[in-house]
């Protein structure tokens, strides 16, 4: 009996705390191991969250580049438009609009950032192409010449005026009228032919 007061309690054999000791070991590995499993979710929905959220953001940003790149884009067609419409009204083309329809596609701009015209002889300047296309269409330009199909015929020398009102040109005109409409025509026709 003295020796089970001396260290030792009933029922306990000498080999015990070496026992206890596995027994412990065994429950904080249980514990940390359950622990583990809660707490492993948690980690895993963060991580995936915060991957979700880092995707996001590479997208939005990807986006932005993208909108970024056509805006500079349309700014810059924007700015090529102008400067052709410019040198064509600079160099006096009267339809800017149907002129630059038929040009803008052969002017584009230069790395540099300057505009050229590809032709089949090569790039040349945007004026240089610009001048030669309007001396070869100047149906563009103002008309030179005062007059045309509907222009009124101007008085002639000698008083006489060669007019005829389209209004009084009707069936039952006196015969004297009539003659003054058919004299009027043939030399109007004549002009014509003699380019007056």
């Amino acid at each position: 009996m003295e020796q089970q007061s001396q260290g030792q309690e009933p029922g306990v054999s000498k080999g015990a705390p070496e026992e206890w000791k596995d027994v412990v070991r065994t429950v904080i590995d249980e514990y940390v191991t359950v622990e583990r499993r809660q707490t492993e979710p948690a980690y895993k929905t963060e991580l995936l969250e915060e991957r979700r959220r880092r995707e996001n953001l590479e997208r939005r940003v990807n986006e932005l580049v993208e909108e970024n790149k056509r805006s500079r884009q349309m700014a810059e067609e924007s700015d090529r438009g102008a400067q052709i419409k410019t040198e064509l009204q600079r160099l006096g083309v009267q339809k800017v609009d149907l002129a630059f329809r038929i040009v803008k596609d052969e002017i584009v701009r230069t790395p540099e950032g300057g505009l050229v015209a590809k032709t089949v002889d090569g790039e040349r300047g945007v004026r240089e192409y610009l001048s030669t296309f309007v001396q070869e269409n100047p149906e563009f330009l103002p008309a030179r010449i005062a007059g045309g199909s509907g222009a009124a015929s101007p008085q002639r020398s000698g008083g006489a005026s060669y007019g005829v009102d389209l209004d009084k040109i009707k069936p039952g005109m006196s015969a004297e009228e009539l003659q003054r409409v058919r004299e009027h025509i043939s030399q109007v026709a004549i002009q014509s032919l003699r380019g007056e």
